[in-house]
């Protein structure tokens, strides 16, 4: 009758094997002195490898990180459909483009303010005048 070994089992022979090996030991050698066979080692390793473990949580997480991304893409590009066909309702070209322009009603607000619009006024502020330099 075959033998069930747990992940337990399993991963602490794979230890106790790879400080086998690391001192020198062969593979026979190494599965002799534990009573595994070498094809129960190999599938052992093959199957709980703790790197291959971790590459393989890491996939799954990845995957996971990208059905979240792609569903909040695909609820942006419905909010972005969704305030065109507004906007295209409404008359206002400018906002579908963007422009960079401020609407008329903000260019009065700005005027009646006193502030400059965007594109007029000087780039530097006004410096008041003080001693002169010698």
């Amino acid at each position: 009758m075959k033998k069930r070994w747990t992940a337990d089992q399993i991963a602490r022979m794979l230890k106790e094997a790879d400080r086998e090996l690391a001192q020198g030991l062969t593979v026979p050698d190494v599965c002799r002195k534990l009573g595994i066979g070498q094809a129960t080692y190999y599938r052992g390793r093959q199957r709980h490898d703790p790197a291959r473990a971790s590459d393989d949580r890491r996939r799954r997480e990845l995957e996971a990180e990208v059905e979240r991304l792609k569903l909040l893409v695909a609820e942006l590009m419905l909010d972005q459909q969704m305030l065109q066909d507004l906007a295209k309702r409404r008359g206002d070209r400018g906002s579908t483009t963007g422009g960079g322009r401020l609407p008329g009603r903000a260019l009065r607000r700005l005027a009646a303010a006193g502030r400059p619009g965007p594109g007029a006024g000087p780039l530097e502020p006004e410096v008041p005048p003080g001693p002169p330099c010698r």
